[in-house]
């Protein structure tokens, strides 16, 4: 026999049988397993992608999962094999008691596109549970004058399996005094009843036991024992009565513990002890005998512990009334409790994407399911979320939502948000649950570069050392990480003779521009390039600014002296008649400056002379002009040391000589000396011959450099000499080669007047004479301020030339 155990229960056992019904209508389809209790964790229940016509692939690009609907995952799905498997051993008892059949509902959630499909899972029950007497001992009180045929309930015994395995017939021990008869309650249960077949005498037997045997209907059955002692009484002739056979009352849930529930009253029409009745539960559950205390006296029922509607809905039990000579009475109590809204709402979360891109259409966020473990109105829920947000709830089956973005998200203006979503049912009070989400928008590439200015304009001194940093341009983006971070190249500048890679330098990730050379303003002033600023995004954006270099100029050059010519050969020797008066025009400083602005302004200083106070210069003209009336004390020879300065930091400066004679008339060319003691009379024509060929070699220099100042600096228009030289051996140019207009700038740095000397040499003479003709000086007629110089007869008669 102990080999045919395992056998038969073997036969039992059966795999899973497959209820698959499926229904493709209205998107509205149920598939239906059923499978055995205490199979083993990972028992294949079926193969879900068979039986929904789906691919494995396919299953698990569609992200399905298995949902259920309580706290607790009693299935789960393999997605290489795409079995239903147990995800535990169930035990049908602990979840769902006395109910059967035994549903356990759940969801298979695929996604992309969201779509549920309805399970259900029926557990079958298995015969583990033995029939089980609440009480080891059951004491029935039977009079003897009781009758043949009277039947005697029995308590019954508990099976907490179902169907054909719970308890399904009852045996008593062998007796000579009663049978037993099993009664089939309406609630489909079985209650044993001891009938008697024999009348009982208590002086001849005051006891008697017996066993009774409770067996249920597994293969093989299995049984539970009670023993019954029979109490032989005295005859008692009247039963207890209830008042009504029938309560039935509501309790709200959250009744507090001690509180009344309902009063059953009996009565008993005999005296005494047999009149004396006591309350009891009877063929009571553990859940009754849990939830409820009966006053034996009084017939209260009260409570133990807090109901929970949500648990049981409804309880049935059975009070008896018995006296003091042992017959008893029963009534029926069915106490159904009332829900209240004791529960808030509950949000259970079953996809969540916390990151989505920015500029994506129509994205699903979250996949949840509210529940309300109350009943009624109570149980009624509404959802939603802030009304400002760009996201919307759409409603699904079985109370699932979808949390989907409304329209396309941009991350820079706004790159997270804070979604809250807000669950209260239609009780009252009205319960709230808030659950919150927090979704980040992940950065696309957008936003171009943003130039801080469109242009830029650099200011940078000439003579700079090699790398010096002159400015810096700066870009942003809106854009984060990468796509963020910027890059500064130097575009190829428009200008193809523009060496531009060899004049600046940008860092390129900071932006800094540097000069990559000394720059020099007298070659380049300006200079303009472009500048780019690219991303590191895929695919990568950029913009361009433009930058002009603006060079500005430094005092590196020193005033050059264009007349009187410093380096000359011969020193320059200006004339000077001693008849000159004060103001009188001896000759005009010219110099130039390669600076410009202020660093090119010229200004102009006698620091020494032969005779102070006799001439002065012109701060800002650099006309050497005579201060004072010539006097015979004056030297016939004088030496000025001029100084050109500009005005730069620091100032630079240079200096030139200019030697004059003074004359007492343009017919003679020099004073002369005073004769030494013991020189001969005779000696002077000689000593004259030297004076002659400087003053000569003078006056041609005092030309040349006129001619080539104002070749150079452009500023008139150079007259064409005409004509030969006139006869009597002129070595100066014609008459008329100068134009009597010559342009006047003024200022620094330009010839204010034009002369020309025309120096003849008469021939056959013993002494060297010279014909000295008078400056060509430019017709200003309207802005003539001098004295005009006249000519007289005794000058050509005592110096034996003309003034022209």
């Amino acid at each position: 026999m102990e080999t045919l155990l395992p056998k038969a229960t073997q036969k039992r056992q059966v795999t899973a049988i497959l209820l698959l019904f499926l229904l493709w209508e209205a998107g509205g389809a149920t598939i239906k397993y059923s499978v055995l209790e205490e199979r083993d964790s990972g028992s294949v229940v079926a193969n879900l992608a068979e039986d929904l016509g789906l691919g494995l692939e396919e299953l698990a690009a569609r992200g399905a999962r298995i949902l259920s609907k309580g706290n607790k995952q009693h299935l789960q799905l393999e997605q290489k094999s795409g079995n239903l498997l147990l995800k535990e051993k169930l035990d049908r008892e602990e979840l769902c008691g006395d109910t059967d059949p035994c549903i356990l509902p759940f969801q298979l959630l695929l996604k992309n596109p969201v779509q549920f499909i309805q399970g259900e899972l029926q557990l079958q029950d298995v015969n583990d549970h033995a029939p089980d007497f609440l009480e080891n001992e059951i004491l029935l009180k039977i009079s003897e004058s009781s009758q043949p045929g009277t039947a005697f309930p029995l308590k019954i015994a508990q099976d907490l399996d179902v169907g054909s395995n719970t308890v399904q017939n009852y045996t008593i021990s062998t007796n000579f005094h009663f049978h037993l008869f099993t009664r089939n309650h309406s609630n489909g249960r079985k209650y044993p009843e001891l009938v008697l077949d024999k009348e009982l005498d208590h002086e001849e037997q005051p006891e008697l036991r017996l066993t009774l045997t409770a067996l249920d209907g597994g293969s093989p059955p299995k049984s539970g024992t009670s023993q019954v002692l029979i109490m032989v009484l005295d005859i008692n002739d009247n039963t207890p009565e209830f008042v009504q056979q029938f309560y039935k009352v509501q309790v709200p849930e959250n009744r507090p513990i001690g509180s009344l529930v309902i009063t059953v009253s009996a009565r008993d029409l005999d005296a005494g002890t047999y009149g004396e009745l006591s309350y009891s539960f009877f063929q009571s559950s553990n859940q009754v005998i849990q939830a409820f205390e009966v006053n034996t006296v009084t017939g209260d029922i009260r409570l133990k512990k807090m109901l929970d509607f949500e648990e049981i809905q409804s309880y049935d039990m059975e009070i008896e009334a018995s006296d003091g000579g042992g017959l008893s009475g029963k009534c029926t109590v069915v106490v159904e409790v009332t829900d209240i809204n004791d529960n808030p709402p509950e949000l259970v979360m079953s996809s969540l994407t916390s990151s989505i891109k920015e500029n994506s259409p129509e994205t699903v966020v979250a996949v949840f399911r509210i529940r309300d473990r109350d009943s009624g109105n109570n149980a009624k829920m509404v959802c939603s979320i802030q009304a400002h947000l760009p996201f919307v709830l759409k409603p699904s089956v079985e109370n699932y939502y979808t949390l989907v973005t409304e329209r396309p998200l941009d991350r820079e203006s706004q790159a997270e948000y804070n979604i809250t979503i807000s669950v209260s049912d239609l009780g009252t009070p009205r319960r709230h649950t808030q659950h919150n989400l927090t979704v980040r928008v992940a950065d696309v590439n957008d936003n171009a570069p943003a130039f801080s200015q469109p242009a830029y304009t650099l200011r940078v001194r000439e003579n700079n050392s090699p790398a010096l940093h002159i400015g810096t341009v700066r870009a942003t983006d809106a854009d984060a990480g990468a796509n963020a971070q910027l890059t500064y190249s130097l575009l190829p500048p428009s200008d193809p003779h523009l060496p531009l890679a060899s004049l600046v330098a940008i860092n390129p990730d900071t932006g800094q521009l540097f000069a990559l050379r000394a720059l020099d303003y007298e070659a380049l002033r300006a200079f303009d390039f472009q500048v780019r600023a690219a991303d590191r995004g895929a695919p990568a954006l950029s913009s361009q600014a433009r930058v002009r270099v603006l060079v500005a100029d430094a005092n590196d050059h020193a005033p050059v002296v264009l007349y009187p010519p410093p380096n000359a050969s011969a020193p320059c020797t200006e004339l000077l008649p001693r008849a000159a008066e004060p103001g009188y025009l001896l000759a005009k400083v010219v110099a130039v400056d390669g600076d410009a602005g202020q660093n090119a302004w010229l200004s102009y200083r006698l620091l020494q002379a032969t005779e102070p106070g006799l001439f002065g210069v012109g701060a800002h003209s650099g006309e050497v002009r005579t201060a004072r009336p010539l006097s015979e004390r004056d030297a016939p020879r004088q030496r000025l040391l001029l100084l050109v300065r500009d005005h730069g930091e620091p100032p630079l400066s240079a200096s030139v000589p200019l030697h004059v004679l003074l004359v007492d008339g343009f017919s003679q060319p020099y004073l002369p000396p005073p004769e030494a003691p013991g020189r001969a009379p005779g000696a002077g024509a000689g000593a004259d011959e030297p004076l002659t060929v400087a003053l000569v070699g003078a006056l041609a220099c005092v030309s040349a450099l006129l001619v080539g100042a104002l070749l150079a600096l452009a500023a008139g228009r150079l007259c064409r000499r005409g004509g030969a030289a006139s006869a009597g051996g002129c070595a100066g140019p014609a008459e008329g080669g100068v134009p009597g207009q010559l342009l006047d700038v003024g200022g620094t740095g330009t010839l204010a007047h034009g002369y020309r000397y025309e120096v003849c040499l008469a021939g056959g003479s013993g002494t060297s004479e010279f014909k000295f003709l008078k400056p060509v000086v430019p017709s200003f007629q309207s802005h003539s301020s001098g004295p005009e110089i006249e000519e007289t007869p005794n000058v050509r008669k005592d110096f034996g030339f003309s003034i022209q």
